[in-house]
C-alpha cells in the first residue's frame, strides 16, 4: 500500500498565518518566513518512499494558489478545529499509513518521517513529540476504520495536545519519534531541538 505524507498549510499571507510569530517579528515577517519555511520543507520532503499530498487552507484559495507546487496534490483542510480537520483528512485517503505533519517545523528531515512511517510497520500509530508538549506529526497505520473518537476533547495548542490525543486512541499500540520543536514565537527561532 501506498504511504502518504499530508502536509497542513496555509496561505502564506500577512495576519492570516503565524499570527504568534507575527506579534514578535511583524505579520509580513512572519509570512514571509512561513512561505520559505515550507517550500524548503516540501523540497526535502519529495520523496518517492511516499506520496506528498498538501492540506491547503483556506479551501477555495490553497486549492487554486500559485504559491505551492503544482506537481504535489492538494485537498481541503474543510471547517472545524484542528482534530476535526485532522480527521477527515485520515478517513479521506485511500488505504494504508498515512502521516500528518504541520510545516512549521525547521528539524524535520526525510529521515525522521522514514523513522515515523518504519514505526507504522509495528504499531498502529506513531507521534513525533514537540517540545511544548504538543506534537509535529500524528500518523495511523489504517488496516482498521480510524476511530470516531480520535482527536476528541484534545487541548489544542497547551502542553496537554499530545497526552490527550494518545488518550483517544485506548488500546492502541503506539510509538514516538524525534522530539522536534515547531516555531509559534520568535524563541522558537533560536537553537533547533
Amino acid at each position: 500500500m501506498r504511504r502518504y505524507l499530508i502536509v497542513m498549510v496555509k496561505e502564506p499571507r500577512p495576519g492570516r498565518v503565524k499570527t504568534r510569530l507575527g506579534r514578535d517579528i511583524g505579520m509580513v515577517a512572519a509570512a514571509w518566513w512561513f512561505r520559505h519555511q515550507v517550500a524548503r520543507l516540501l523540497r526535502q520532503l519529495d520523496d518517492p518512499r511516499w506520496q506528498v499530498v498538501l492540506a491547503v487552507a483556506p479551501d477555495h484559495a490553497g486549492l487554486k494558489s500559485g504559491v505551492w507546487p503544482d506537481h504535489l496534490p492538494r485537498v481541503a483542510q474543510g471547517p472545524g478545529d484542528l482534530g476535526d480537520r485532522m480527521g477527515r483528512l485520515l478517513r479521506g485517503m485511500p488505504p494504508g499509513p498515512v502521516c500528518i505533519i504541520g510545516a512549521d517545523v525547521p528539524g524535520i528531515t526525510p529521515a525522521s518521517i522514514a523513522r515515523a512511517f518504519a514505526a507504522l510497520g509495528r504499531c498502529d500509530a506513531v507521534f513525533g513529540p514537540a517540545v511544548d508538549g504538543g506534537y509535529w506529526l500524528v500518523g495511523l497505520k489504517r488496516v482498521q476504520a480510524v476511530p470516531s473518537a480520535l482527536f476528541h476533547g484534545v487541548r489544542w495548542s497547551t502542553e496537554h495536545a499530545l497526552s490527550d490525543t494518545m488518550k483517544t486512541l485506548p488500546g492502541a499500540r503506539i510509538a514516538q519519534v524525534d522530539i522536534l520543536r515547531d516555531v509559534d514565537t520568535v524563541s522558537d527561532l533560536g537553537p533547533r531541538q
